[in-house]
């Protein structure tokens, strides 16, 4: 007969055993209280009936938190923050955690995660080239892709120069551009509201997104009285119109640019002059269709590589199979640094909308990238009422997010074996890189702080991790509702973490 010792004995083997090969429990059975609550008055979760003091750490974190939540209000702002121990998951201090706010560029650490839940960090982004070789020629060729964010004009030079090696020098048909793997709505939600902006920042998504789907006007200045050299790159989706005239050493520069989508390409109109003594200088604009701007680009390249194409642009080319050249992008873990770092929207949006990636599937579409998102955050007991997720940048006023939800999740990769190094390194550090570079640069708190930022004209947030000698915890501070006054809720939100910095 077994003694009663030997039963717990049994399990507890059995549950080293798990936790020694593993095995991913969390994804499969998420936990019903993945924070446990600080028994303060402002606490996370059920309420509270104990009357024990709180642990001192916590009782500065949430001194600091107080003190933050009052500057917010005297600058009529909304405050949603939580902070968690990543060891315990004990919440060391809380104000307004499950209300729903805008969070800004914060969404992209949903993103983020998500991607590296999904896909996994090494995944990569194929771009092919397929057709139907005939000796030296090649019938149409198709060009089709499959989300790469950081697909550029020299990843095509590249494929062209596979297409020599093949020895096929001749295109009989056309470039045909095969976009199927996204749908057809180029431009994220919420991008909308501000539809008249050329600016990079809004550069619509699809399957083959050539140069993160921008063009960029390069002006050199030739002698006083001459045009200037005006060249765009990637060459050939361009067709340039007007000139930039050089003026005398030290007189204005009023350099004009407008594009005007023609005919499946872009058509420019530039002006205005730049002083002879002057840098060469650099206008970086978004394509307005990108259907076929890879493809006139690729044609060009190819041209240059003794590949002479018979016909046109167009596109179709979904069912061809016989690959002759292909291109894999960096890993995801490398590409994220884009989206954590440098908070690139283009990236963020290229990688929520392929998020549903998997098998045949075709037609990816931002409401698919939703649903795994959606899906991530239930896994993880994070998905809090009233979350609204939209796009995966957090550009413009669109999704809705809880301070403890992304404390929840910070949290849960942290305690991630298979996530932590690369989700960690993602993020921008204080006082060292990316949107924190000039932020946390005091001795106290320099690299101590990895934190994903956002900002909106209303909006600012910070959320991440401040690990010390004393202690390791993550937080997610939002504040709405401060337009005019971001400048002020984000100084107010460093100094927070500074103080929590000497827990």
């Amino acid at each position: 007969m077994r003694s009663r010792q030997a039963i717990p004995l049994f399990i507890a083997g059995v549950l080293f055993a798990l936790a020694w090969i593993g095995l991913p429990i969390a994804r499969s059975q998420p936990s019903a209280n993945p924070l446990q609550p600080t028994p303060t008055a402002s606490s996370v979760g059920a309420q509270q009936t104990s009357k024990q003091t709180p642990p001192k750490t916590e009782s500065r974190a949430q001194r600091a938190v107080d003190n933050l939540a009052k500057s917010i209000a005297g600058l009529g702002g909304t405050l949603g923050a939580c902070v968690v121990d990543l060891d315990s998951g004990q919440v060391i201090a809380s104000h307004n955690p499950t209300t729903p706010l805008n969070p800004a560029s914060n969404m992209k650490l949903v993103t983020a995660a998500a991607a590296l839940w999904k896909l996994s960090p090494n995944h990569t982004y194929r771009t092919a080239l397929y057709g139907r070789r005939d000796g030296d020629s090649v019938f149409d060729l198709v060009l089709r892709g499959y989300g790469d964010p950081s697909l550029s004009a020299r990843d095509l030079w590249e494929l062209a120069n596979g297409v020599r090696r093949w020895g096929i020098t001749r295109v009989k048909g056309d470039i045909v551009v095969d976009q199927s793997f996204f749908d057809s709505e180029y431009i994220p939600p919420g991008f909308e509201q501000q539809p008249d902006e050329w600016a990079y920042f809004r550069a619509p998504v699809s399957a083959i997104a050539l140069d993160a789907n921008t063009v960029t006007m390069h002006v050199a200045p030739s002698r006083s009285g001459d045009p200037a050299l005006i060249t765009f790159a990637p060459s050939g989706f361009v067709d340039s119109a007007g000139r930039v005239m050089t003026g005398k050493a030290g007189s204005p520069q009023n350099v004009t640019l407008s594009l005007i989508p023609t005919d499946g390409r872009l058509k420019a109109r530039v002006g205005g002059a730049i002083p002879e003594d002057a840098q060469r200088l650099r206008v970086t604009r978004r394509v307005d269709d990108p259907t076929l701007y890879a493809g006139h680009v690729l044609r060009g390249i190819l041209e240059q590589n003794g590949v002479k194409v018979a016909g046109t642009v167009r596109t179709g080319g979904d069912k061809a199979n016989n690959v002759i050249a292909m291109h894999r992008s960096e890993r995801l873990a490398n590409l994220l640094e884009r989206l954590g770092k440098d908070s690139d929207n283009f990236y963020a949006e290229m990688i929520f909308k392929g998020l549903a990636s998997g098998g045949n599937r075709r037609g990816l579409s931002t409401e698919s990238g939703v649903e795994v998102a959606k899906g991530y955050l239930e896994s993880i007991s994070a998905l809090d009422e009233g979350i609204v997720l939209v796009n995966g940048s957090g550009l413009f006023d669109t999704n809705r997010l809880t301070a403890r939800s992304l404390a929840i999740l910070l949290r849960s990769v942290y305690q991630n074996p298979e996530l932590n190094a690369e989700f960690m390194r993602h993020l921008a550090v204080g006082g060292e890189d990316g949107t924190l570079r000039s932020r946390f640069r005091e001795k106290s708190v320099k690299g101590k702080v990895r934190a994903k930022t956002g900002t909106l004209a209303s909006v600012t947030s910070l959320s991440g991790y401040l690990i010390t000698g004393k202690s390791r915890i993550g937080f997610s501070i939002i504040v709405n509702g401060v337009a005019g006054k971001v400048p002020g809720a984000r100084d107010a939100i460093d100094g927070c973490v500074r103080d929590m910095s000497s827990m």
